[in-house]
């Protein structure tokens, strides 16, 4: 009786935090088509504020195209930096070696906005103000303590036998990394990429400083300046339109990432 109780809880908790949290993406779905005198749908449901949203300025396909050129340069920089300093950290014994990783860490203590001038006025000097590959670098920057963090604890959890077996069977420590290392860590680099993407497609304040060109804009950026009408008037609609165009990509790669991602976050939890 107590098992069944405790069941019935859990179900209805579960399923009432889903409907707090899928609303406002429903309401948002729903708002995006409906008619509305104040938006570019005004009779009957359709499309009208996504066709608004395609043809806005440069264009919707323009800025899905810098967004995602930016989110994936963002992942690869992520990636491949957060994977030589992860097994360096966990499998590498030198000098300072945990100052340095609680160094690393301390940026995440650091305000994001705080570090946005000063790489402003670097990405000047290196001629790169303005560049959407300068813009995935900053964006890198503040990927970088946690996904080193995420990859040391995934090379931590795989047992030294493996790799001190490969290289009695000759294999040197980049061989080791590339051929066996890398496909043990499965889960750690879907956890890595997926928090660097998400967190480069939905960024904001960085491309609004560091980017001023209006066909170099992201996604956000875009919307944020189709929200503007004459008048001070806000375009609603557009704006909908504009969220659900960014909530899809965020929403897909979750749902068929979300087996690798729970397992790269627990990866350090069954060390040993």
């Amino acid at each position: 009786m107590r098992t069944r109780l405790w069941t019935t809880s859990y179900y209805a908790l579960a399923g009432g935090l889903s409907v707090l949290f899928l609303f406002p993406l429903v309401w948002t779905g729903y708002a995006s088509v409906a008619p509305h005198g104040a938006t570019h749908q005004q009779d009957g449901f359709g499309f009208g504020n996504y066709t608004a949203l395609l043809d806005y300025d440069a264009g919707l396909l323009r800025y899905l195209w810098n967004s995602t050129f930016v989110s994936l340069l963002t992942v690869a920089f992520t990636l491949a930096l957060s994977i030589l300093g992860g097994y360096a950290f966990a499998r590498f014994t030198f000098r300072g070696r945990d100052t340095l990783f609680v160094l690393t860490l301390a940026i995440l203590m650091v305000p994001y906005s705080t570090l946005l001038i000063p790489l402003y006025s670097m990405l000047g000097d290196l001629g790169m103000r303005g560049s959407l590959v300068g813009l995935s670098l900053v964006l890198t920057l503040y990927q970088l303590p946690f996904a080193v963090f995420m990859m040391r604890i995934s090379f931590e959890a795989v047992p030294k036998e493996i790799e001190e077996s490969a290289m009695c069977d000759g294999a040197g420590t980049f061989g080791v990394l590339t051929r066996i290392m890398l496909f043990a860590v499965w889960p750690g680099l879907v956890t890595v990429g997926l928090f660097s993407f998400l967190a480069a497609w939905n960024d904001f304040i960085a491309p609004l400083i560091l980017v001023s060109e209006a066909d170099k804009a992201v996604l956000p950026v875009a919307i944020a300046n189709l929200r503007q009408q004459s008048m001070g008037a806000i375009d609603f609609g557009a704006t909908q339109a504009g969220v659900v165009v960014m909530a899809l990509p965020c929403l897909v790669l979750f749902a068929l990432l979300q087996r690798h991602y729970v397992r790269g976050f627990m990866s350090g939890a069954i060390k040993g």
